[in-house]
């Protein structure tokens, strides 16, 4: 029974038993390589000991099938081949060693019941001494690197064929073994699961320190860059501002100013203006926490060069290209002239499509990407829609800035961005930076500049 928006829904008995069968065949019919990982102080001394051990239980069960059963010494090798040969397999592969195992002690019950007539011994069946040695060693094997729900699996499993040949087929004259291998099957599987939730916590306490030296490490890079970015704030956007004020006010000061002189002073604001502006972007970098790329779209702090050149509108292709190529359809389309724009402009166009984009890779991997760049009179118009993703995707761990970022990039250009989902269930980001960069009005006329 399952509940679907407040509703129960019953599954039938035969679709639960075919799950159920799906799920078996899942988990014991696989061949997937899982090497026994070496220990830290012990290195590979226990896999030399299995070695050892399932060389004695080779021998040991053709002894006793040939000693004790009277078994003929190729089906009695086979199967000791078979049960030791399961230990050194279950080092690698674990189901197909448990597999190997359980089809030993099949072969040779079957071997030691037809013999059971023509002696007047009593045999240990269905289980023999050394293929309960041998099982028990794959089940621990198995126990300490599978899953709880295989391991139980594969002990249902040993219990069942137990079952069937002691409790259904049966013999004459035997010492029973079947309750004390299903008993001491269990203890070794219990064993496995708290041995391995042991390593498994070891591990998690390893990762959780490591994270908490990142994050200190982290925290200290960030305090030194607000330190930074408070000194370029007090000292750098105050002098750039006086300067602006001053090549403002200047031409008022002086009778008559020449053209030539009204235009060094102009060229003189308009540069302390775009070095303000482009200040308030380097301080916003400096503010941030610069979220990951996982994409490999190249995005801010991923360890490129300080030096490197900025991204331009000019490489939005690569950048559409390179998404491309991580696996989503997208499409692009230009709309206008193009003309330039200012430094900050086109490298706040440029991250804002790549943080859409990357968004879109972690949160919709299959689903189709519009991006559509226009180019009007009054500015930049960015879009990146992206459909609803045709599979379920699962959670995507992240800090939550990426439309924090897009957002304070817009805003801080004197533009607007707006993040939404859309009426066919997918997301929309769009965005407008003004083509004529020009600072935010002045508190106090006739000011025309204002620090970040």
């Amino acid at each position: 029974m399952t509940g679907t928006g407040g509703r129960q829904v019953f599954m039938p008995l035969g679709d639960r038993a075919r799950r159920w069968l799906r799920v078996l065949r899942d988990d014991l019919w696989n061949a997937e390589v899982d090497p026994l990982p070496a220990f830290r102080w012990l290195r590979r001394v226990p896999h030399g000991l299995l070695c050892v051990a399932a060389f004695a239980i080779t021998f040991g069960a053709v002894a006793q099938l040939t000693g004790e059963a009277h078994v003929d010494s190729e089906p009695a090798f086979l199967v000791g081949l078979a049960q030791g040969g399961a230990v050194v397999l279950a080092l690698r592969r674990p189901v197909p060693g448990w597999w190997l195992s359980m089809a030993g002690t099949v072969v040779g019950a079957v071997a030691v019941h037809e013999r059971m007539g023509t002696t007047g011994h009593t045999f240990t069946w269905p289980w023999s001494p050394a293929g309960i040695i041998a099982h028990l060693l794959v089940l621990l094997l198995l126990a300490l690197r599978r899953r709880t729900r295989v391991s139980v699996e594969a002990l249902a499993l040993t219990a069942l064929v137990t079952y069937l040949l002691q409790g259904v087929w049966g013999g004459l004259r035997y010492d029973p073994t079947g309750v004390v291998a299903v008993v001491l099957s269990a203890v070794v599987v219990l064993l496995g699961f708290a041995l391995r939730g042991r390593r498994e916590a070891r591990a998690e306490l390893v990762e959780q320190a490591t994270l908490t030296a990142e994050e200190r490490d982290r925290r200290t890079l960030l305090e030194e860059r607000s330190r930074i970015a408070r000194e370029l704030h007090d000292v750098v956007a105050h002098h750039m501002s006086v300067i602006s004020i001053q090549a403002q006010v200047a031409p008022h000061l002086v009778e008559n100013p020449s053209g030539e002189l009204l235009e060094n002073l102009t060229g003189i604001r308009d540069n302390a203006l775009e070095a303000l502006t482009e200040l308030r972007r380097v301080l916003g970098v400096l503010r941030s926490e610069n979220p990951e790329d996982p994409y490999g779209l190249g995005a801010p702090g991923t360890g490129a060069a300080p030096d490197a050149p900025q991204p331009t509108l000019d490489r939005l292709d690569a950048l559409i290209e390179n998404t491309r190529a991580a696996g989503l359809d997208v499409t692009a389309e230009a709309v206008g002239e193009v003309r330039p724009y200012a430094p900050g402009v086109e490298l706040s166009a440029y991250r804002i499509v790549q943080e859409a984009l990357s968004n879109a890779l972690r949160h919709a991997p299959d689903s189709r990407v519009r991006v559509e760049v226009g180019h009007f009179p009054d500015g930049l118009h960015l879009t990146v829609e992206n459909s609803p993703p045709r599979h379920p995707v699962p959670p995507s761990p992240g800090a939550g800035h990426g439309l924090l970022g897009m957002r304070e990039r817009a805003v801080m250009l004197g533009g607007r961005l707006v993040a939404n989902g859309t009426a066919g269930g997918g997301f929309s980001v769009t965005a407008f930076l003004p083509g004529d960069l020009t600072p935010p009005p002045p508190d106090h006329p006739p000011t025309g500049a204002k620090t970040p």
